[in-house]
């Protein structure tokens, strides 16, 4: 049974290049986890997630998901081969056919790459700590090493939270333009003291930034869309105990 998930088209109709951002549904998990949970950092059983990573592998054409240990740093991996013990980073590259990258996601941006003339694919994930600390900017570096071009390069977010779902603090606003002067506009004004914050417009801004072919969007909100996708922001609203992830994944086929 392969799960439904959601594709960019800039990343579609490329000869042995898949990918998919999957949500919550197509899986067998229960209660908070309800159903295609991928996180093998939650609580749920872990033979349910097993079942749900190998639905998406399947889905993918693959038997090899792989996913870091996220820490919301700039590190990243190259891969060469499948793993045993997820090293810690939050993104990953490779130009080796038939592993998946798969970055698991409950609100932060989940970025999918591709230069499909050098055969070289990325992933990374992006909350705002590791969107501000360069982890976007390090995986195209990493692309580039495996001998991916930059004006090639093809980077696609998937569902985040969006602005307005992403309600924070004048601190965080304060501490954000500390580190990035020109992302003030980013912010919208929203209740009293808090504002609104466009994570996945500040990712767009980078990747555009830093030279990269095209970018797309696809305007999933993780916290609004309850249905269809995990989301770490609504669990707190709900004082939920633990939430499932959501996965987004890129492959080349053997």
């Amino acid at each position: 049974m392969h799960p439904p998930f959601a594709t960019a088209p800039l990343l579609s109709g490329f000869s042995g290049l898949s990918h998919g951002y999957f949500g919550r549904k197509g899986g067998v998990s229960g209660g908070i986890y309800e159903s295609l949970n991928s996180g093998e950092g939650s609580g749920d059983d872990p033979r349910n997630i097993a079942e749900n990573r190998a639905r998406i592998a399947g889905s993918m054409g693959t038997k090899w998901l792989l996913s870091c240990y996220q820490v919301h740093s700039p590190d990243v991996v190259t891969v060469t081969a499948p793993w045993d013990e997820r090293p810690k980073a939050d993104a990953m590259v490779t130009d080796r056919p038939g592993l998946a990258l798969c970055i698991l996601s409950a609100d932060c941006t989940p970025v999918l790459f591709a230069d499909p003339d050098s055969g070289v694919i990325g992933a990374a994930h992006a909350g705002w700590k590791g969107a501000i600390g360069g982890v976007l900017l390090r995986t195209l570096e990493g692309m580039e090493a495996l001998g991916a071009k930059r004006e090639r390069i093809r980077a696609a977010i998937g569902p985040v939270i969006q602005q307005a779902s992403y309600e924070v603090g004048p601190e965080f606003r304060e501490t954000f333009i500390s580190q990035d002067a020109g992302s003030g506009d980013l912010f919208t004004p929203g209740k009293g003291d808090r504002f609104h914050f466009d994570l996945p417009g500040f990712c767009q801004r980078q990747l555009i930034s830093a030279g990269t072919s095209a970018v797309f969007n696809l305007g999933h909100d993780t916290c609004a869309m309850e249905d269809t996708y995990f989301s770490n922001r609504r669990r707190n609203l709900r004082g939920e105990p633990d939430y499932g992830r959501n996965a987004s994944a890129i492959v080349i086929q053997r």
